[in-house]
């Protein structure tokens, strides 16, 4: 049991994380869900206060009134361009046309309208004074004789706002136009006024009004209940906000009503059991008449007020009306679901970040349609808008981040390549090395100072340290200035690799110029230490190229990118065997560059480890320019 025992504590010890980076995913978790609940927050605030108020209506116009096919039932008789002209300016007309059209609609006892709906004011008499012409008369027992006749009021709201007991801001009524007497006895009689937004588009009716004491009901409301009485279907309740409004969904464009000129039904050149059982409104359809609005569906157009009569009348016949939702409750129902997915963005990859968004959005939008066509209508455009930023944040943090650590790694590059190189690599954006190994043609430099073990004997530890990184400093210039990559430093040797791990041009000749450099910048410091410690040192280097496996070697915890193979072992050898202030170079280097250089041959001498000799050569001076030759 002891032995089980202490082997589960080694396991849970080798498995736990360090502190460090648990301290940082911590960390990095708390900032994920303090901007969660800031986006939440965001949301919450934003649909609340609805501070965009225009966007969200153009977005809720798009996807709530789509046209859904309107009503044949629903007819209009239009006071057009055509009928004006046959019977001039409506205000010259004699009543005695309405009369007629009553008369003419009521024509078959069988086939007659089921309501018949003045859009059009009636306020005063057609006669002077207050006397009723013989038209106004007409018209009145017509309509009390057809018992199925609805005509408009006007209200006259106050320019100046006020705020009720209630707390609730509202526009007083200051007065209200009815039809002239006879007419308001003989019909039903529903105010003609529309509830226009900020942006002047009608999306919204206010279904009754209250003026000194007196409820008044809207239009379209007492033409829908007039239908309900003559067709025996019961009347619809219908839910409202605090201001007695309902959102209204159109189903239908302008245009889209079945619309007749009124001079046609007047000549009898309509069929009169066209009507049969319909609701017939009238009203006007000329843009002269000025009873035109924008719709939330009306795209380029506008809609007349009788259209968006017959909208709302088919709204109560098939009970499609909504109010806004509870802003504070879908808000924050929105905006958690914001908050959990920003946390998710930060934490998926870009592929699923874009799909939860696409997702994300689509399902808000769905939602949102499904909720209006059952009677809720919750602001669209926050949600959406908070994801994109949300998104959209999180792939500039992660290309911050991305790009830190790009930095990061080249910094890291150069210190063992040459900068030239690492600029190269970042414009290119290529960081292509292979993990484990490839073969690759390099050229390898190996140098080591000659003399300074004798010469560290001498000085302090830290004069010794001070003295090799002089050198060592010296010797990375070199290599860099020639675009080398420095493999590794081995006490005071050095070894360097030309075309690794990046594609280099004319590799064998750089390494060449490189032990060239070394040896002839060292003479400087060379001199510098005699004259202070009269003590010589110097540097021998060894430079070979052909094939070797290159990447990294080493374990899962530590590892090395580095060369290995006979290329670099002879390098070494060479190195080993060059005296104070020379470069030797192998046959194989020379045949390479023997164009550019100046080299006299030190013969074949035996490396270590090799059966066979290498026949070496000595660098006097390398041609970098095709000019004369550097000593």
């Amino acid at each position: 049991m002891k032995r089980t025992e202490a082997a589960k504590g080694g396991e849970k010890k080798t498995g736990a994380a360090k502190p460090d980076q648990t301290a940082f995913n911590i960390k990095k978790l708390v900032q994920d869900l303090a901007e969660g609940l800031l986006a939440a927050f965001l949301v919450l605030f934003l649909t609340v206060t609805n501070i965009f108020s225009p966007l969200d209506y153009i977005l809720r116009d798009g996807l709530y009134q789509i046209p859904r096919g309107v009503m044949s039932r629903i007819k209009i008789i239009a006071i057009d361009e055509k009928t004006l002209e046959e019977l001039g300016p409506i205000g010259t007309w004699s009543r005695q046309y309405y009369a007629d059209l009553i008369g003419i609609l009521n024509t078959y006892e069988d086939a007659k309208p089921a309501v018949i709906g003045f859009d059009v004011l009636f306020s005063g008499y057609f006669g002077e004074g207050n006397t009723p012409a013989e038209g106004d008369l007409a018209f009145a027992a017509a309509a009390e004789e057809s018992g199925n006749v609805v005509a408009v009021s006007q209200l006259q709201y106050s320019e100046r706002g006020m705020v009720n007991a209630e707390g609730e801001y509202f526009y007083p009524i200051e007065a209200v136009y009815y039809p002239y007497e006879e007419l308001y006895k003989s019909v039903r009689v529903g105010y003609s006024n529309v509830a226009q937004d900020s942006d002047g588009t009608v999306r919204r009716v206010v279904l009754s009004e209250t003026f000194e004491g007196q409820t008044m009901e809207v239009f379209s409301k007492a033409v829908y209940e007039v239908y309900c009485e003559a067709t025996g279907t019961p009347v619809r309740e219908v839910t409202t906000d605090l201001y007695n409004r309902t959102l209204i969904n159109y189903s239908g464009k302008p245009g889209d009503y079945e619309n007749l000129s009124m001079v046609d039904v007047l000549e009898g050149r309509i069929d009169a059991r066209t009507f049969k059982d319909s609701i017939v409104l009238v009203g006007a359809y000329a843009p002269g008449m000025q009873d035109n609005f924008n719709v939330p569906n009306g795209y380029s157009s506008q809609m007349f007020g009788v259209e968006i009569n017959a909208n709302i009348i088919q709204s109560f016949i098939q009970g499609r009306f909504s109010i806004n939702g509870n802003p504070w409750l879908y808000g924050t129902l929105i905006g958690l679901a914001c908050g959990i997915l920003h946390v998710l963005f930060k934490r998926s990859r870009i592929w699923v970040s874009t799909l939860l968004l696409a997702a994300a959005i689509a399902a808000q939008l769905f939602w949102g349609a499904w909720l209006n066509n059952r009677g809720t209508s919750i602001s669209l455009i926050y949600g959406p808008a908070v994801l994109l930023c949300a998104y959209v944040y999180s792939l500039a943090q992660g290309y911050l981040m991305e790009s830190i650590r790009r930095k990061r790694t080249l910094n890291a590059f150069k210190k063992y390549v040459a900068p030239e190189v690492v600029e190269e690599i970042s414009k290119k954006g290529s960081f292509n090395i292979s993990l484990g190994g490839e073969n690759r043609d390099i050229a390898v430099l190996f140098v080591d100072i000659r003399g300074f073990t004798t010469l560290s004997e001498a000085l302090e530890p830290e004069r010794v340290v001070e003295i090799l990184n002089q050198y060592l400093n010296l010797t990375t210039q070199a290599i860099f200035k020639n675009k080398g990559t420095l493999d590794k430093f081995v006490g005071d040797a050095t070894m360097a690799v030309f075309n690794s791990p990046f594609d280099l041009e004319d590799y064998e000749f750089q390494a060449v110029c490189a032990a060239m450099d070394i040896v002839e910048e060292g003479k400087a410091l060379e001199k510098k230490l005699f004259e202070e410690f009269g003590r010589s040192v110097g540097f021998g280097v060894g430079v070979n190229c052909g094939p070797a496996v290159v990447g990294n070697v080493g374990c899962e915890f530590r590892m090395d990118f580095t060369a290995i193979g006979d290329t670099v072992n002879t390098a070494a050898r060479l190195e080993a065997n060059a005296p104070k202030g020379c470069v030797y170079i192998s046959d194989v280097l020379y045949e390479r560059v023997k164009d550019r250089v100046e080299a006299e041959e030190v013969g074949e001498i035996p490396l270590k480890g090799k059966a066979k000799g290498v026949f070496v050569y000595s660098v006097i001076s390398v041609n970098r320019n095709g000019g004369v030759s550097e000593h």
